[in-house]
C-alpha cells in the first residue's frame, strides 16, 4: 500500500525497523521475528540497508520475501553512499516490478571496511539528490512499471537532538524542507530519550513550514551493553539524568530490560497524548520488547487508534 493511503487510513501508525543479517544462517530467524509482528497489524515495517557491504543483497532478499510470504507492507531503505546511478536503476526497477512502492532515502554512511573510499565517485551525495532521482524515476525511466500511479512513497530521517553533520540549527531544518520539497512524503525521527527533543524538533519543523507526517523513532534499552553500542550507532543519542539513574538501580540485565520496557512504554504514552502521527520502533531484529510495550498500551494494532 502507498505510503499516502496508510497515512489516509491510519491517523496513528505503528511501525517496525529490521536490519538484514549479515549471514545466511541468521535469515530464517530474522525472517521469524519479522512474521511475530505480523498479528500486531503494523501500518509497514522498514529494512535497513548497508551500503557497499554484504548485507545489501539480503535487505533485497528480506524485503521480496515479506511482501510475497507475509502480509506486511515492507519499506527498504536506500542510501546514497557507494552507488553509481545505474546500479540505483536496477534496485528501483526491481523493486516497481515486485510492487514495493516505498522507500525510505538516506544519505547513508561509509561503509566501516571501506574508510578510504572516494565519496566522489557516488552519483549522489546527499539524500535530497536521491530524493529527486526516485521522484523522476516513474517518468523518465519507468512509465506504467510502478504499481502506484503516483510513483513511490519516500520517508527521510529527522533528527530531534539535532544533525551530527549540521550543528547549525537553522541550516539543518533548511535542509530537511528542502527534501521535503524536493518530494518526500514523511519523516522517521533518528531515536531520542527525552520527548521534549521530539516535540521541539515537531515545533521546528512546523515553523519551517514542513507539514508532512513525522514518526517518532524509540527503542527500548534491553542491556547495559545494548545501550552503550546505541549511543555509537547514534552519532551520540543523549541518554537523560532521569534515566541513568533508574537504570543504575538495577542489578542486573534483566532489571535494566525491565525499565528499559517500562521507559519505552512510557514515552510512547506520552507520545499518543500528545498527537504524534506515528511511532517507529528500532527493534534491533528482536520482537519481544515491542510486543510488550505495545501490550502494555493496549494497543490491538495499528489499526486501533483513530
Amino acid at each position: 500500500m502507498h505510503i499516502l493511503d496508510i497515512f489516509n487510513q491510519r491517523p496513528t501508525t505503528f511501525s517496525f525497523e529490521f536490519f538484514p543479517p549479515k549471514t545466511e544462517a541468521d535469515s530464517e530467524g530474522l525472517f521469524a521475528a519479522a512474521r511475530e509482528m505480523e498479528p500486531l497489524k503494523p501500518s509497514f515495517v522498514s529494512v535497513t540497508y548497508g551500503a557497499g557491504g554484504g548485507t545489501r543483497q539480503r535487505t533485497h532478499e528480506l524485503v521480496l520475501r515479506l511482501r510475497k510470504e507475509t502480509t506486511l507492507d515492507a519499506v527498504p531503505h536506500l542510501t546514497c553512499v557507494y552507488h553509481t546511478e545505474a546500479e540505483i536503476y536496477d534496485i528501483l526497477e526491481m523493486y516497481a516490478r515486485a510492487g514495493v512502492v516505498n522507500l525510505l532515502a538516506l544519505g547513508g554512511d561509509v561503509p566501516k571496511d571501506k574508510p578510504d573510499f572516494d565519496r566522489s565517485r557516488d552519483a549522489f551525495k546527499h539524500a535530497i539528490d536521491l530524493v529527486r532521482y526516485i521522484k523522476r524515476f516513474k517518468d523518465r525511466h519507468a512509465g506504467s512499471m510502478i504499481a502506484d500511479a503516483r510513483g513511490f512513497g519516500i520517508g527521510v530521517a529527522g533528527y530531534p537532538e539535532g544533525h551530527p553533520g549540521t550543528p547549525n540549527r537553522l541550516v539543518e531544518m533548511d535542509h530537511l524542507k528542502a527534501k521535503v520539497d524536493a518530494g518526500a512524503d514523511f519523516i522517521v525521527t533518528q531515536l531520542f530519550f527525552d520527548n521534549r527533543d521530539f516535540y521541539d524538533f515537531r515545533e521546528r519543523c512546523e515553523l519551517a513550514g514542513i507539514k508532512v507526517p513525522i514518526l517518532a523513532g524509540i527503542m527500548p534499552v534491553t542491556s547495559v551493553g545494548g545501550m552503550k553500542r546505541m549511543a555509537e550507532l547514534a552519532l551520540g543519542c543523549r541518554f537523560p539524568a532521569r534515566m541513568v539513574r533508574a537504570l543504575s538501580r538495577c542489578s542486573d540485565d534483566a532489571g535494566v530490560r525491565r525499565m528499559g520496557v517500562h521507559w519505552a512504554t512510557e514515552q510512547c504514552r506520552d507520545l499518543l497524548d500528545n498527537s504524534v502521527r506515528g511511532i517507529h520502533f528500532y527493534t534491533l531484529n528482536r520482537s519481544t520488547a515491542t510486543r510488550e510495550i505495545y501490550a502494555n498500551l493496549g494497543v490491538r494494532d495499528s489499526l486501533a487508534l483513530g
